[in-house]
């Protein structure tokens, strides 16, 4: 595999291949982290790398609920950001993995990019003027949020031990001939 997106032939697969390339960005973070490291915030934010999963995980859903124009579930949303007692990393990578199939598969249903996404009013980010989206600016929208969080992923990451893109990439991806050393779990006792 490689650090960066591969080329792509059109606006379809460019979106889809950018949106799967930010997924993998984001949960590369996670690689070789115990549940309590993917709690642990890094600053006075509440962000962690597993609730930022999870985050990613309900945006997803939710995204493809209003394409799909199925209701939103009941909740506040209170514990987005962050594991709640009971979730594990595990558990928010396997809601990750099945939000970002059922979003493949969605898209891969809509023959056109164009298609008219409604825009729950009433919500206090959507501006009241905006009534609906195109599936396409839904998918911009989700590379935008993913790659957003993945770089909170990534500084949150690098406080924990000190790790960074690349060489968990190379480490989680098994590269064949990495140009960075892999990844490593640090060894007690030896700095």
């Amino acid at each position: 595999m490689s650090g960066i997106a591969p080329p792509v032939a059109d606006e379809r697969t460019a979106l889809m291949t950018y949106l799967a390339h930010q997924r993998r960005l984001l949960r590369v973070t996670a690689h070789g982290l115990t549940d309590e490291q993917a709690r642990s915030a890094a600053s006075v934010s509440e962000l962690s790398i597993g609730g930022l999963i999870k985050h990613a995980a309900r945006c997803e859903a939710g995204w493809t609920r209003l394409i799909l124009r199925e209701p939103h579930p009941a909740g506040d949303g209170s514990d987005e950001f962050r594991l709640a007692p009971g979730e594990t990393l595990a558990w928010a990578l396997a809601e990750h993995a099945e939000a970002a199939a059922r979003t493949d598969a969605v898209i891969a249903s809509v023959p056109d990019l164009g298609h008219a996404v409604p825009a729950p009013q009433g919500t206090r980010w959507i501006p009241a003027d905006v009534k609906e989206w195109s599936v396409r600016w839904v998918l911009l929208h989700l590379i935008e949020e993913i790659a957003r969080h993945g770089g909170h992923a990534d500084i949150i990451r690098e406080s924990i031990d000190g790790a960074t893109q690349y060489p968990l990439l190379a480490a989680a991806e098994r590269w064949p001939d990495p140009w960075f050393q892999p990844w490593e779990p640090a060894r007690p006792g030896v700095l």
